[in-house]
């Protein structure tokens, strides 16, 4: 594979608890993936990138990390990722594994530390320990709040408090101690050693809170999550980590990567985290949140473009993640979603497609609230349901008692009717989402130049339609309710949904991608 594969690399993210479970635990696991990598292999993608499988609690599915350097008995272990790593590697796919430095478990070591060595200490230097304010310190150091809900700090017997921007069970590090950044450097090159080929970075942006935690000052601060405003979100102290474990990375062979989850306020904000120095990708959250329609689309794919050349950083586009309800149902159809997948994978530069997106999973909006385990939900005071729609284990057979997912029920219920979205239902059905993902991704293999570069030329087209070249291609998307007519530039490689021509003219419904290419 090329030195600078990650530049157009269309890269699959495996939720870990829902991917496929090997041993009839009804929770996924490493030797799961390792069976399926064949489904993979087939779809064709670059890489995989798989959510965290730590020693973990699983307060929040996870990213609450106990031991960095070890995998959870319920996924397995460190010699199954050692497996894992290899039979991707044979069958042609890198392995970017998640990395949490913002926060740990309060069952991790160094927490527990912490708590027994009182305040002052060295030990409770690592994470952001603080007296409280008012009568006997009872009301918290500052006014922030948690991702999660309700206040972001938690009092400890002692009386001091300490900083989560998320669930109690994941009290942030203290990014500015030498010994927190020394040991990520040390877990950095465990993973390398094992072989991985990068690493997803969990809540890039928030490693580094502002000298002295100042209060935000309005108590709707959660609506400007990822504004410069924040003082614990998008500080500029992150970019001097970054460069250090550039430096790592590049010390390794076969160009091993970062991805950073960054939310920041604008694409050039986002850009700060790909200088050449530092991270390689970024998520694109700018595009990810964007509505179905073409000037909306045309306007985050230019601005996203832009933000990344003075970089020289490739742009990422992604539909869907297990943060986020699915593109399916977000969009309101199967039709839109297969549109946006044909539009995103003829974008310059790196596709995500998400665990299921290529069977077209819809979120799930039913389930019921006594199998919720996202921690959004208690945390919220059950008005906010979490993100547990979006992680419902996938269905791999039409039938079994988990849809081919395992041998025993699965930690979600999967709803009854997904047996025909499985893998085997839809493969060798031409009009399926599965056998559209193939083909797609077949081409831009077969044609190198659908995701390279860096520029789209746009071409006229009546308001609701996107259309543009790029490299001997032709991309249109009709987002409108009606079907349109345009001069047909070229053949018909591929298209979401069936289009017509009359002459020269091309017909595309509503709601189609169409790639053509030219002589």
């Amino acid at each position: 594979m090329a030195q600078d594969w990650w530049r157009e690399a269309v890269i699959y993210q495996v939720y870990v608890r829902s991917f496929a479970d090997s041993n009839g635990d009804g929770v996924g696991d490493l030797p799961g993936i390792r069976s399926r990598l064949p489904h993979l292999a087939d779809l064709g993608v670059d890489a995989v990138w798989i959510t965290p499988f730590y020693a973990s609690p699983m307060a929040d599915g996870g990213y609450d990390v106990a031991d960095y350097r070890d995998v959870d008995p319920s996924f397995g272990t460190l010699d199954d990722a050692r497996a894992l790593i290899a039979d991707a590697h044979d069958l042609g796919i890198r392995v970017i594994v998640d990395l949490v430095p913002n926060h740990t478990s309060d069952r991790h070591e160094w927490f527990q530390e912490a708590l027994r060595a009182g305040p002052g200490s060295p030990e409770r230097a690592r994470y952001h320990f603080r007296d409280g304010l008012g009568e006997g310190g009872a009301t918290p150091p500052n006014d922030w709040e948690s991702v999660f809900g309700g206040p972001a700090w938690t009092r400890v017997p002692d009386g001091q408090w300490y900083l989560h921007l998320f669930a109690p069970e994941q009290p942030d590090l203290n990014w500015d101690q030498a010994e927190v950044r020394d040991e990520f450097l040390d877990v950095l090159r465990f993973w390398l050693d094992l072989g991985v080929d990068g690493f997803r970075i969990d809540v890039a942006h928030g490693m580094v809170k502002a000298d002295g935690l100042p209060d935000v000052g309005t108590p709707n601060h959660l609506t400007l999550l990822g504004t410069e405003a924040l003082p614990f979100f998008d500080q500029d102290g992150v970019h001097e980590i970054y460069r250090d474990w550039r430096k790592v990375l590049d010390s390794y062979p076969g160009r091993r990567i970062g991805v950073a989850e960054a939310w920041t306020p604008t694409p050039e904000r986002t850009a700060r985290y790909l200088r050449s120095d530092e991270l390689h990708q970024a998520f694109n959250f700018h595009y990810l949140t964007a509505d179905w329609a073409a000037a909306d689309l045309r306007e985050v794919i230019d601005d996203s473009l832009a933000a990344m050349a003075p970089v020289a950083a490739p742009t990422t586009w992604v539909l869907s993640n297990h943060d986020v309800r699915r593109h399916v149902t977000r969009y309101g159809s199967v039709a839109r979603a297969r549109a946006a997948a044909l539009l995103m994978l003829a974008l310059p530069g790196s596709a995500y497609v998400y665990q299921g997106e290529e069977l077209g999973l819809p979120e799930v909006l039913d389930l019921p609230e006594e199998v919720l385990q996202d921690p959004v939900w208690e945390r919220s005071g059950h008005t906010d349901r979490g993100r547990d729609g979006c992680r419902v284990p996938i269905p791999w057979t039409p039938d079994g008692p988990s849809l081919g997912f395992g041998d025993g029920d699965p930690w979600l219920p999967q709803p009854a009717d997904w047996g025909r979205l499985s893998v085997a239902a839809q493969t060798g059905d031409p009009n399926s989402v599965l056998e559209l993902y193939r083909s797609a991704l077949a081409a831009r293999r077969a044609h190198p130049d659908l995701g390279a570069g860096s520029e789209v030329e746009w071409l006229d087209a009546p308001a609701d339609v996107l259309s543009f070249r790029r490299n001997g291609f032709t991309c249109v998307v009709n987002t409108g309710a009606g079907t349109v007519r345009l001069p047909a530039d070229g053949e018909v490689l591929l298209s979401s949904a069936g289009v017509a021509t009359e002459g020269a003219d091309l017909l595309v419904p509503p709601d189609t991608t169409v790639w053509l290419t030219r002589p």
